[in-house]
């Protein structure tokens, strides 16, 4: 049986050997974190181990570092009215979002609909800075909430300019680093935001833990989503994950250590994907190829192809790739990012993504690319076939 390609690393990322290790050894140690017993220390000791190596791969202290069951979570958290700095009490009055966010950031959090603002995308994914400058300078106190890579198309947003922007205002910013983290610079203090987003699984951790990082301890989440006991010093209460905890640390120190190496790799692998694909079918649609994006995502179309359907193409001859994100119980649907770019409805139908990890070789690439002259060669004799029916 040929060996199978997963092309699909933006969804999730494969268990790295590292995370591995360390969630098998933690699942050993019995000890609750809170316990003042050795068999507690120990289990504290792994997670505040994990907890300076999840605060290294964004260069904040350790301390402003809380953990979640994941991204989606994490982002729930940061998304509250009750965010209070430096003695400042007063809820935020408004929550701004891009038009390319994450669903969990679309919800809005704990916001109220009606106070939700989104702010405009340029046609290659981009925030629209001039926008988002208009819209905060007439609110109070604002939160934004910007990603700092899609996890669609790949492109990166200018959040530093954002930031400055957000500040002037008098407001905070929110940035969701899910799919950047691992991939390009990730300095908090560098980004300008006050707030920041991880996730696990993406830079090859296990499922189902995250984390919130926050700038300093001048800025406090008043309204913690799960209350009880003083867990991740009271803004995350419950047993602490231990082993998920552990894989999480292992992960990042892993994703920290050859990362603009794997990122010159990657750009490589994509370049070769990307000039392929447009040789293969030269009406191939890049979107975002004209801004800057993570080295190893690729978002394509080519007008008249079905998404679900060459999914299940690729999927046949053995390669996994994705119709964009994979957060909707395995459904097949409209991109709202492609149509926040003002992608035409033919297109945004095609939309498939391609995304490398540390694993994928110049053999997987192609791969994908041999798969893709059948699916674009049986999509062209189709095309013929219905004109020819018209006629």
């Amino acid at each position: 049986m040929t060996e199978r390609v997963y092309l699909d690393w933006n969804a999730t990322a494969p268990l790295r050997p590292e995370a591995r290790r360390a969630l098998v050894d933690a699942l050993a140690v019995a000890g609750n974190p809170s316990s003042v017993h050795a068999e507690g220390r120990a289990a504290r000791r792994l997670v505040e181990a994990a907890r300076e190596q999840v605060a290294a791969l964004v260069a904040a202290p350790p301390a402003d570092v809380f953990f979640t069951s994941g991204g989606t979570e994490a982002n729930m958290l940061a998304l509250s009215p009750a965010i209070e700095t430096a003695g400042e009490k007063r809820p935020r009055e408004v929550l701004f979002i891009s038009a390319i966010e994450h669903s969990s950031v679309r919800a809005g959090g704990r916001f109220r609909r009606k106070v939700i603002r989104e702010v405009p995308v340029d046609a290659e994914g981009r925030v629209d800075l001039a926008a988002l400058a208009a819209a905060v300078s007439d609110a109070e106190r604002p939160l934004v909430s910007l990603m700092l890579a899609n996890n669609e198309t790949g492109v990166v947003q200018p959040v530093v300019q954002a930031a400055a922007i957000v500040h002037a205002a008098g407001g905070l910013l929110h940035v969701d680093a899910v799919q950047a983290a691992g991939r390009i610079p990730c300095a908090i203090a560098v980004l300008g935001a006050d707030l920041l987003t991880l996730s696990a699984h993406k830079i090859g951790g296990p499922k189902g833990i995250g984390a919130l990082v926050r700038l300093s301890e001048n800025i406090h989440l008043a309204d913690p989503l799960i209350s009880g006991g003083g867990q991740e010093r009271g803004m995350r209460a419950g047993t602490e994950n231990v082993a998920g905890i552990a894989g999480f640390g292992a992960a990042a120190a892993s994703a920290s250590l050859k990362r603009e190496e794997e990122a010159a790799r990657m750009l490589a692998l994509r370049n070769l994907l990307e000039d392929g694909l447009r040789a293969v079918a030269p009406r191939t649609v890049i979107f975002g190829a004209g801004a800057e994006r993570l080295p190893n995502t690729t978002l394509f179309s080519l007008e008249g192809m079905k998404a679900e359907t060459a999914v299940i193409a690729f999927d046949l001859e053995g390669v996994a790739l994705s119709s964009g994100a994979a957060c909707s119980s395995g459904k097949v649907q409209p991109s709202h990012v492609l149509a926040a770019m003002g992608v035409s409805p033919p297109f945004q139908r095609g939309a498939l993504r391609v995304s490398l990890g540390w694993e994928t070789t110049e053999a997987d690439v192609e791969r994908l690319l041999g798969a893709w002259r059948k699916v674009s060669t049986a999509l062209s004799k189709g095309s013929k076939e219905q004109r020819g029916m018209a006629a």
